[in-house]
């Protein structure tokens, strides 16, 4: 019995604990997505980095310049025009070519640098969208309301994944993603996804954005560590939200799952051990929970019956704001919704494995620079 409430006792503990102002944060989200206030909407630079071909992506640059937004500029940017798939850019787009201007940064790195230099001088926010997803109308209103506020360094979302058509490991991939989207709120954030991003220009420079970018590989890494060393905030702008249609296969899935993890253990450690911790926890607690009712105890199939109940309630939550985020999926959550319950003890185990693996790949921040995350959409088969 003791090996047994040595994870079961911590994993209950741990999945109360992680619906913990779950209320709260859903009624924060409801009132940012409804607040129809007039925010100041400065000039801004929208800046997209291409390094080949994307699923769905005209219809993905398409929506960015739709946007819902008064004055401002789109920039796709590539290091080359060959990165460019042929009558893949809409109307209202401005090509940067940035060449291969700095061999020590990631390709993304430079793309993302070109564009900077070639935002107008008029532009008062820097913003930054991932090719392969797919904004709503008002997604740049919505990172540009955030700034409004002194305190904050950048206004960030994140993405999911609503694969259609959907296929299994497109459906696990967008369970086990989910999880990270449940890290942002209200207040500071511990992370900025340059996926979904603004920032003022100037506070951009005056935090030396440039500089660490060209040192790192991951530049949600680098701005993160530099907005919160100004003791700054990251804002979490719901309405912000990125969708990723495309599907994945087996082996995709699990390469860029363990190298995001691999990522995450360099540039967000205290992150990376709290979520190794916990699943470690949670997958004992499972196990013993199992292991213990095929021998007999009834407390133990309560206890099972308890964590799994809990952990499918909080996918609910997951399922239901994203839900709220995408009003233009609902017909995809009404259909696939379920599988953000039902999955998640897959999606737990699926977590374990992966950060598991990335214990043992030995990269340090110097080898970090050598590797960038796949994008969601190049993680497909």
């Amino acid at each position: 019995m003791f090996w047994f409430w040595l994870f079961v006792a911590p994993a209950l503990a741990l999945a109360i604990f992680a619906l913990r102002g779950e209320r709260a944060r859903a009624r924060w989200v409801a009132e940012q997505l409804a607040d129809e206030s007039d925010d100041p909407t400065p000039p801004a630079t929208v800046i997209v980095s291409l390094s080949g071909p994307e699923e769905r992506l005209r219809e993905n640059l398409a929506a960015l310049t739709a946007q819902d937004y008064p004055n401002y500029e789109l920039l796709v940017t590539a290091r080359t025009a060959f990165d460019i798939p042929p009558n893949s850019l809409p109307h209202r787009v401005t090509v940067v070519l940035g060449g291969a201007q700095d061999e020590k940064a990631s390709p993304k790195i430079q793309n993302l640098l070109a564009g900077v230099r070639a935002a107008r001088k008029r532009s008062e926010i820097l913003a930054f969208a991932d090719a392969g997803g797919q904004v709503s109308a008002n997604w740049l209103r919505a990172l540009a309301a955030q700034l409004g506020d002194a305190e904050v360094g950048a206004s960030t979302a994140y993405r999911f994944f609503v694969p259609d058509p959907p296929d299994f490991w497109s459906l696990v991939r967008s369970v086990w993603d989910a999880p990270v989207a449940g890290l942002l709120g209200p207040g500071d954030n511990p992370f900025a996804w340059c996926g979904s991003l603004a920032i003022r220009k100037e506070r951009f420079f005056e935090l030396q954005i440039p500089g660490a970018w060209r040192l790192a590989a991951s530049e949600d890494g680098a701005l993160t560590h530099a907005i919160h060393k100004a003791r700054l905030k990251i804002a979490f702008a719901p309405g912000a939200m990125l969708a990723y249609a495309g599907r994945t296969g087996a082996r995709p899935f699990f390469a860029g799952a363990q190298h995001q993890m691999a990522m995450a253990r360099v540039y967000f450690p205290r992150l990376w051990w709290s979520a190794l911790i916990a699943h470690v926890f949670y997958c004992g607690g499972m196990a013993a929970a199992v292991t213990a009712s095929i021998r007999g105890s009834r407390g133990a199939e309560w206890a099972l019956v308890v964590q799994l109940g809990l952990g499918m309630l909080k996918g609910v939550n997951r399922a239901t704001l994203a839900k709220a985020e995408f009003p233009d999926c609902e017909a995809w959550f009404k259909r696939h919704a379920w599988v953000h319950s039902l999955w998640v003890p897959l999606g737990t185990w699926l977590w374990l494995c992966v950060l598991l693996s990335s214990v043992f790949n030995r990269m340090d921040e110097s080898g970090a620079r050598r590797q960038s995350i796949p994008s969601a959409s190049q993680a497909r088969a």
